[in-house]
């Protein structure tokens, strides 16, 4: 078998044959050189009165194309070789046929020799059209061929899979890296007792899964975890993307397919992995759909074949990762192929511990520093949010030039990856603050005194990330359901910010606008989704909608569309009508929170409350308070 460098040396010799045999066939035009001038015949007779035509000139007969010309040399004006004769330069004169007779008859009278050639090529000007076409014909066909092949020097069908064979890679990479995901480590570990002694499932009759997909939020592991078990197995491992199959030539996606499989037989047993693979295996579209027959069709079907068609393909496990699941080929996950799903999930308590755990081996710690807490105030966090939080504790604390991390550069870089970071230059108006104060204010106060919500954070009137202010809000411990109350009183803490700056203000800001948004977005969600709508009840419209076509007839009609809309500005108008309620009937408990956010610019969760709670109630200072009643 010829190996890479020399199959890729070997089609650059056809390319460069191939090339050789055109420029053979291609026949050149007689003193078309760029070294030669194409004369009138006006400049020819002034070169001819002038002197400057050096005999003999020549005419030539060209029988092939039927042309008739003289060349020959000519003196240049004012210009001298070294020894002081003057230069010379070739010219061609294309003849007419009717002024052939009176031209040669100027060049007799002046005493100009000239030679006869006739020329006449040995194979007719059809064979040699014909033959370079043949050539041309051949070299695009041998290209595509190759295209095909996934060879060549193009090697547009050649698979992109990295192979990672027994290096210092793929050995680093073991279960003892992979943390927070221990149910999903525990169903694949015999993945790998498989691939170190599969003779022991044969044994018995027991046949492996040929194919494991790993489904989860993004940034949970599902790579790192592939890599695991290609590492803990030590075996080859090929990882690839979804989108490495996909070219702007039709075919290619399915050719680099063959080629991965191809490869991976030679090497079995080993894994191939391809993250991503919702871009190569959405479902099919009905034949009469439109676009029915996309390129990556034909890369889904090759790939159905290889994982479960009429050829063998023992010892070849591939582990494909997603988090759309459901935009998946049904043909796809049937028992033979993917027939074993690993639901990789947000880390628990616990694993988040275990977590910062294995990424704080490499950073130095304060004596303060408590991982524990950091793991119980980020719930809701992946990994990889884990090892982002981590490191922009381990940059912040090295720019405020610390000995280690303390705890409050990790609440400090966690509320930067949650909400963004403090835009302290931002130069904004006394008035915006204003509007800043009163707004996150509401916020605030519903937040602490409605029911059924998660505790307040924190509270700023710093800018952070593009908003001007925020109000965060943590829960306590790890949430699997949330209720209809819950909901309901997310979207009052919305309509808190909009509600305060025209309570106290008279006047509203465009401050509201991801509120606005954010409210809209929960009252569908509880319709359309959660069935948490009286109207609607147990039912659900999620990716239904009333566009209808041929082979797609509508889920719902546009009157239930009408009525969805109708609903959702129901709630949401419910919803803001009970916010300023309660917001106007504890207005003194507003106005002393906004005010203390113009003084302290941020607060604790723990400080609002005891300040709601009168615990530590104070009256506002005259300054604020006539700033207040200027603006108002």
């Amino acid at each position: 078998m010829a190996k890479k460098g020399e199959s890729t040396w070997r089609s650059w010799l056809v390319i460069a044959l191939i090339v050789g045999i055109l420029l053979s066939l291609y026949k050149t035009t007689p003193g078309g050189s760029s070294e030669t001038a194409d004369l009138t015949l006006v400049e020819f007779y002034e070169a001819m009165e002038k002197g400057r035509i050096v005999e003999p000139i020549t005419r030539v007969l060209d029988r092939d194309d039927g042309e008739t010309f003289l060349t020959g040399e000519m003196e240049l004006n004012e210009e001298l070789n070294d020894d002081g004769s003057p230069k010379t330069r070739k010219y061609r004169v294309n003849l007419v046929p009717g002024e052939n007779e009176q031209l040669m008859a100027d060049l007799l009278n002046n005493a100009i020799k000239v030679k006869l050639v006739e020329r006449e090529s040995p194979i007719s000007p059809f064979v040699t059209q014909t033959l370079f076409f043949i050539a041309m014909l051949a070299l695009f066909y041998w290209m595509f061929r190759r295209v095909g092949s996934g060879g060549g020097p193009f090697g547009m069908g050649k698979s992109k899979a990295r192979l990672l064979d027994g290096n210092e890679e793929t050995k680093k990479v073991t279960f003892s890296d992979v943390a927070g995901i221990d149910e999903a480590r525990e169903e694949v570990q015999e993945i790998v007792e498989f691939l170190k002694e599969p003779s022991s499932f044969q044994k018995l009759g027991g046949r492996i899964p040929k194919g494991v997909l790993l489904v989860g939020p993004p940034g949970t592991g599902k790579t790192l975890l592939a890599k695991a078990i290609a590492g803990e197995a030590k075996v080859p491992f090929f990882a690839m993307s979804g989108s490495d199959f996909e070219e702007m030539f039709v075919g290619v996606g399915a050719s680099r397919m063959r080629d991965v499989f191809a490869e991976a037989k030679k090497r079995a047993p080993c894994i191939v992995f391809i993250d991503e693979i919702d871009s190569i295996g959405q479902k099919r579209t009905g034949a009469g759909a439109i676009g029915g027959s996309h390129s990556y069709e034909q890369t889904l079907n090759t790939m159905l074949v290889e994982m479960d068609g009429f050829d063998a393909n023992e010892g070849v496990i591939v582990i494909a990762a997603t988090n759309r699941p459901e935009t998946l080929d049904s043909a796809l996950l049937r028992p033979g192929r993917f027939d074993r799903q690993v639901v990789v999930e947000l880390p628990t308590l616990k694993g988040r511990k275990e977590i910062l755990e294995l990424h704080g081996k490499k950073i130095t710690f304060a004596p303060d520093a408590d991982l524990d807490r950091v793991a119980r105030g980020t719930p809701g966090f992946s990994g990889a949010d884990l090892a982002n939080l981590l490191n922009e504790a381990a940059l912040m604390a090295v720019r405020k030039k610390l000995e280690g991390v303390d705890m409050e550069t990790l609440d400090e870089a966690r509320d930067k990856v949650l909400w963004g970071r403090e835009r302290k230059s931002a130069g904004y108006s006394q008035k915006d603050r204003q509007f800043t104060a009163w707004h996150e204010a509401g916020h605030a106060l519903l937040q602490v005194l409605l029911p059924d919500t998660d505790p307040l954070h924190k509270v700023t009137i710093i800018p952070r990330g593009r908003a001007l202010g925020v109000t965060m809000s943590l829960p306590e411990k790890d949430v699997l359901n949330r209720t209809r109350k819950y909901f309901l009183s997310q979207i009052r803490i919305c309509c808190g910010g909009r509600i305060a700056e025209e309570l106290v203000l008279g006047d509203v800001s465009t401050g509201a606008a991801q509120d606005i948004q954010q409210a809209t977005q929960i009252a569908r969600e509880m319709i359309c989704r959660y069935g948490m709508s009286e109207k609607f009840g147990f039912q659900s419209f999620i990716g239904q909608n009333v566009l209808a076509s041929e082979n797609h007839p509508p889920s719902y009609s546009e009157e239930t569309s009408r009525e969805i809309d109708a609903e959702v500005k129901k709630m949401v108008s419910e919803a803001y009508q009970e916010a300023q309620n309660l917001l106007t009937k504890n207005r003194e408990k507003l106005e002393i929170l906004a005010n203390r956010l113009l003084e302290k610019e941020t607060m604790d969760g723990r400080d609002v409350e005891k300040l709601i709670r009168g615990e530590e109630a104070e009256e506002p200072s005259k300054e604020n308070g006539k700033e207040t009643e200027e603006l108002a």
